[in-house]
């Protein structure tokens, strides 16, 4: 079969990249080894959040009574449904994507896929038949999985990566969590909240450690005052599972301390899927281990490109979907811009949750800047009163010299949903007193964001 574009991959990056170029009117051919929507859409974004919803309306239940609601009895998690709940949202999304496959006239070719010479892919099914498929241009967009690490070894079982975090078969009593990033802090939240014993392990200082460092330690003050057992500045030495329970060596600012629990999660990063997929064959270029690309995916052969998770940018569904359209978009003769990969927003779903955009104070002290910073806490918003959602913060950081917002850092229920305002406004250069005079509704959350710039430049209300 001949195709304009054969993408290699169809979770966020890919399946968005083959959406877009078929809009672009390209003849558009998808591989795909397992179910279409990738690890984002079955195993990581989307049945993960589905997870944190279910811990969410459990919190919520067991704390009626502030909201002057009776309930009879006590609120208990039934972990089998809250798992069966999760794969249900997976796959009503994983259909979704057929769906827009369908309506959009692309293929799907199911099998793993691996570059051969002259644009030809060549697909292998689950049975070990092989076909042949070719195209003008070849998209690689085959993100990701679980990295281990030489002492933390994953046997799936007692030691397990993410994906087998959402699927267990029945909840375990004790957990511990290494890694304190996005999704190792998800995932002790989620089991710490459903009554589940876990111990947060953090090589780094601080948890969540690329935020703002005030954002990290109301976090882990908010983790703490869960029942959460943090330990910073610690490493995992080794990993026993021949007992019952897993024997976890780790060494802490107080020295080497025994641990204990049924399941161990490994979430220390991930690692590119980049093996046997014909990288090395047809001579790819490497960079520290990733896809090197130019700034619109092209890799050093001619009519091959790479988007996601396997080149060195941010790790994010909505990183591999923007770099998708632009390569795309590319190929197809448009001229769209480059990212700005200095505007990109991270999130961590937790409760409360975390959001950010742009420097830290700390980065923005170190570059040079003569900055303005401004913070409102959540406990004076009457919107986060009102619906008993008071902690957290949100905190802006402006350039003195030119009022150009430089970073935003916000913690606290739904800010999710917030931080894309901040996005926009350093996308078109907004300055600090443009936000200001930009009229917030009320009540809102998002009007923290106002008066946090108000803050910055002395001007805050209700404060």
């Amino acid at each position: 079969m001949k195709y304009d574009l054969i993408v290699i991959g169809s979770g966020p990056g890919g399946y968005v990249a083959a959406i877009r170029a078929s809009q672009l009117g390209l003849k558009v051919g998808v591989v795909e080894r397992e179910n279409l929507g990738g690890i984002c859409l079955n195993w990581g974004c989307i049945p993960t959040k589905s997870l944190l919803k279910s811990a969410q309306v459990l919190e919520y239940a067991q704390h009626a009574a502030d909201y002057g609601i009776k309930l009879e009895g006590t609120a208990k998690p039934d972990f089998t449904k809250i798992v069966e709940r999760s794969r249900g949202v997976a796959d009503g999304m994983s259909k979704g994507i057929q769906f827009l496959f369908k309506k959009n006239k692309i293929e799907t070719i199911l099998g793993t896929g691996k570059l051969l010479n002259n644009k030809i892919v060549e697909v292998t099914d689950k049975e070990g038949k092989k076909t042949q498929a070719s195209a003008d241009n070849i998209i690689i967009a085959t993100g990701a999985r679980s990295r281990e690490l030489p002492n933390l070894k994953q046997d799936g079982v007692k030691v397990i990566g993410y994906r087998q975090a959402m699927n267990l078969a029945k909840q375990p009593a004790s957990m511990i969590v290494v890694g304190s990033g996005a999704i190792g802090s998800e995932f002790a939240y989620f089991y710490n909240t459903i009554g589940t014993k876990v111990t947060l392990v953090e090589f780094l200082p601080n948890i969540v450690p690329l935020e703002d460092e005030e954002v990290s330690k109301t976090l882990e003050k908010s983790f703490k005052k869960a029942g959460l057992n943090i330990l910073t500045s610690s490493t995992v030495e080794s990993v026993d599972t021949s007992g019952t329970l897993c024997k976890v060596k780790i060494k802490t600012p107080k020295g080497e301390e025994i641990h204990e629990a049924e399941i161990v999660l490994s979430a220390v990063g991930i690692a590119p899927n980049l093996e046997n997929i014909g990288i090395e064959e047809l001579g790819i270029e490497l960079e520290k281990g990733r896809v090197k690309v130019n700034q619109f995916y092209q890799t050093n052969i001619e009519g091959v490109y790479a988007i996601g998770d396997i080149i060195a940018t941010q790790a994010l569904a909505h990183v591999a979907s923007a770099e998708g359209i632009i390569c795309v978009e590319k190929i197809a003769g448009q001229n769209p811009h480059p990212i700005d990969y200095k505007n990109i927003p991270g999130c961590t779903y937790t409760n409360p949750e975390v959001a950010s955009v742009g420097m830290t104070e700390k980065a923005a002290k170190e570059a040079g800047f003569d900055i303005k910073v401004g913070k409102f806490p959540f406990s004076a918003s009457g919107k986060a009163s009102a619906a008993g959602a008071k902690d957290g913060f949100v905190k802006v950081i402006y350039d003195a010299k030119y009022g150009e917002l430089l970073g935003a850092h916000l913690i606290g229920a739904n800010v999710t949903e917030m931080i894309a305002e901040l996005v926009v406004a350093r996308n078109l250069e907004t300055t600090g007193h443009e936000i200001i005079k930009s009229v917030h509704p009320h009540p809102t959350m998002s009007e923290a964001i106002m008066e946090a710039t108000a803050a910055a430049y002395g001007e805050v209300i209700h404060l």
